[in-house]
C-alpha cells in the first residue's frame, strides 16, 4: 500500500543543511523487517516510523531505525518528528506540548510551528545520562581516529548514555578535530566495548563564537560514517558537562555545532538544570524544516 513520507532537515532553519530525516506516516501494519528495509532504502542516518500510540492521550508512537539497526531513542528524529506533527496539527497554534512514545520510554516535547513547513521543538530527556564503562584510553582513541596522542586534549575519553551508549573524545582544537578520519581496522576495537561503536569528538573552540562546543560523530557499525547532528549524543553529553564543567545551580543553555566538516552545519540546543551540584533536568532542542513530501509503496 502507499504510505506517505516526509523528509526534513533537522537542527537547522535552512534547507539542505542540518541532519536529513525521513518520517514515514501511517506505519501501522509494518513489521520490524519492513521498517528496516525502508530505512535502508532511504539510507539516511535515521528514519522514523509513526504508529498509533498505546495510550490514546499521547500524540504518537515512534520507532527509529538507522540503515542497519533499530534505536531505542535518538534526538534528531524526535525533534524533527515533533516539528512535523506540530505543523500537521495546525501551524498557527503556537507552542504546544505533546507526548511521544519511544522504546526508551515517554518523551515529553514542546513544538512550535513557524509556518506550514518549519518549526522548532525541544524535548526533556526521558532518562538522565549515566556514566558507563568501556571508554578507550586516549592513545587508543587517537589511533582509531587517525590522530596523534597529543591531539587529545583537556581530559581523558569517557563514555555516557542517555539511552544510546556514546564514547566522548575531547580534542585539542578545531584544526585537530578537522583531521580526524576513522581507521576501520582499529575503530571497533577502541569504541565498540560498550555497544556498536559511537565516537563523539568535541572541542571548546568553535567555528561560530556564539556557540559553546564543536563536535563530530562517527558510528560506522550503525551505518553512519559521519553524522551531521546527533541529539542522542548531545543528551549524553549533558552528563559529561555536568561532571567536568560543574555549572553552578540554575538553568544553563549551550549550543553545540556539528556537521561543519560535512558542509551540513547544524546547531543543537542543550538545556541543563543543576540543583545541589547535580544535573536534575536536561533538554535537547532545535529547528527543522520540511524538504520533501511523497509516498512509498510498502
Amino acid at each position: 500500500m502507499r504510505r506517505r513520507f516526509v523528509t526534513l532537515d533537522v537542527f537547522t532553519d535552512k534547507r539542505f543543511t542540518g541532519n536529513p530525516l525521513a518520517v514515514v506516516l501511517e506505519s501501522d501494519g509494518l513489521d520490524k523487517s519492513d521498517m528496516q528495509a525502508i530505512a535502508r532504502e532511504f539510507n539516511l542516518a535515521e528514519t522514523v516510523f509513526v504508529t498509533q500510540p498505546a495510550n490514546p492521550g499521547h500524540r504518537a508512537m515512534l520507532r527509529i531505525f538507522t540503515p542497519t539497526t533499530e534505536l531505542p531513542f535518538a534526538g534528531h528524529p524526535t525533534v524533527g518528528t515533533a516539528v512535523l506533527l506540530g505543523c500537521m496539527s495546525g501551524y498557527n497554534l503556537g507552542a504546544h506540548d505533546l507526548v511521544l512514545e519511544e522504546t526508551v520510554g515517554l518523551v515529553h516535547c514542546t513544538a512550535e510551528s513557524q509556518g506550514r513547513e518549519r518549526g522548532h521543538a525541544s524535548f526533556m530527556l526521558p532518562r538522565l545520562p549515566e556514566k558507563i564503562d568501556g571508554a578507550p584510553h586516549a592513545d587508543e582513541a587517537a589511533a582509531a581516529l587517525g590522530l596523534n596522542a597529543s591531539d587529545i586534549g583537556f581530559g581523558e575519553p569517557s563514555a555516557w548514555s542517555a539511552g544510546v551508549p556514546v564514547n566522548f573524545v575531547p580534542v585539542r582544537d578545531l584544526e585537530a578535530i578537522g583531521r580526524a578520519v576513522p581507521d576501520a581496522a582499529r575503530f571497533d576495537g577502541a569504541f565498540g566495548k560498550n555497544g556498536r561503536g559511537v565516537a563523539y569528538l568535541f572541542c571548546s573552540e568553535t567555528s561560530d563564537p556564539a556557540h559553546h562546543f564543536h563536535a563530530r560523530m562517527f558510528a560506522p557499525k550503525l551505518g553512519i560514517q559521519e553524522d551531521p547532528a546527533t541529539g542522542a549524543a548531545a543528551a549524553a553529553f549533558a552528563g559529561l558537562v555536568a561532571d567536568t564543567k560543574r555549572p553552578e545551580d540554575g538553568m544553563h543553555r549551550f549550543i553545540i555545532e556539528q556537521g561543519y566538516e560535512m558542509g551540513r552545519p547544524s546547531q543543537i540546543e542543550l538545556g541543563m538544570t543543576m540543583e545541589g551540584g547535580a544535573l536534575t533536568r536536561a533538554t535537547i532542542g532545535g529547528s527543522a524544516i520540511i524538504v520533501s513530501d511523497g509516498t512509498i509503496e510498502a
